[in-house]
């Protein structure tokens, strides 16, 4: 009998589980934007062609004056990078104090400039299921790049999945600044099984370098999909199969 009940409660557990990691299955590849080759702080690359002098991002696509930094000399202007922004690094640890460090998922990050040849990064996505909601979720933030002054009172992304298209909240940026890590969710309703995921950077007004940063870009289904709501009742039907034979049992 216990034996009987503990294979049903694994059964149990493993159907939700199961369940639980269908419905957050992320379609986003790269979404830390970590595969990249040649290295980073370079322009990424937008030819057909192999260039020395760019950064090579997996599974994304980019049009304009975009990069991938990494998070741990996004500031640095002793580095070997090509491009830095304004924080406590810059300068041999001369810089503003304005907070700039590691994304809240740590590592790489995109930097987009909204200003000087902007341009869309982008992925086409697969997997998805026409009518169903999808959950996009990522971090994003704004900076200034080194060298450059001047106050940047909007920035913001413009997202799209497809033919739909949505703002994040726009962020204000003083010269030299940062404006600190936000979060942004979005819900989309998939038109095809694939879809193009694009973000492009946007603001005003002209003039001071800014740049958007993006990471931790993740798109769920918002509602799960019919198996795993028959994965999920399979689960909670055993589990409510092993209360009633316990309870049986107790009062025999």
């Amino acid at each position: 009998m216990r034996k009987t009940s503990t294979l049903l409660g694994l059964a149990a557990a493993a159907l939700c589980a199961t369940a639980a990691q269908a419905a957050t299955t992320n379609l986003v590849k790269n979404r830390d934007f970590e595969l990249t080759s040649n290295g980073t702080s370079k322009q990424l690359n937008e030819s057909t062609y192999a260039r020395g002098d760019r950064t090579y991002l997996t599974d994304w696509s980019s049009k304009g004056y975009n990069f991938v930094l990494n998070g741990n000399n996004i500031d640095d202007t002793n580095a070997a990078t090509a491009l830095a922004l304004w924080g406590p690094n810059s300068y041999s640890g001369r810089g503003p104090q304005n907070g700039l460090g590691v994304s809240p998922t740590g590592g790489n990050v995109l930097a987009a400039d909204w200003d000087y040849f902007p341009g869309p990064v982008t992925q086409q996505v697969s997997g998805l299921v026409p009518g169903q909601a999808y959950t996009l979720s990522f971090s994003y933030g704004a900076g200034q790049q080194v060298g450059f002054r001047g106050d940047n009172p909007v920035n913001y992304w413009d997202v799209a999945l497809g033919s739909s298209k949505q703002q994040t909240a726009s962020l204000a940026n003083v010269s030299q600044g940062f404006t600190g890590w936000h979060q942004a969710s979005m819900t989309f309703t998939a038109a095809n099984s694939s879809e193009l995921l694009s973000f492009m950077a946007k603001g005003s007004p002209t003039g001071a370098p800014p740049f958007m940063l993006l990471d931790g870009v993740s798109l769920v289904s918002a509602v799960p999909e019919p198996s795993t709501w028959g994965m999920l009742i399979g689960g909670l039907g055993l589990v409510g199969f092993m209360t009633r034979r316990r309870k049986t049992a107790m009062a025999a």
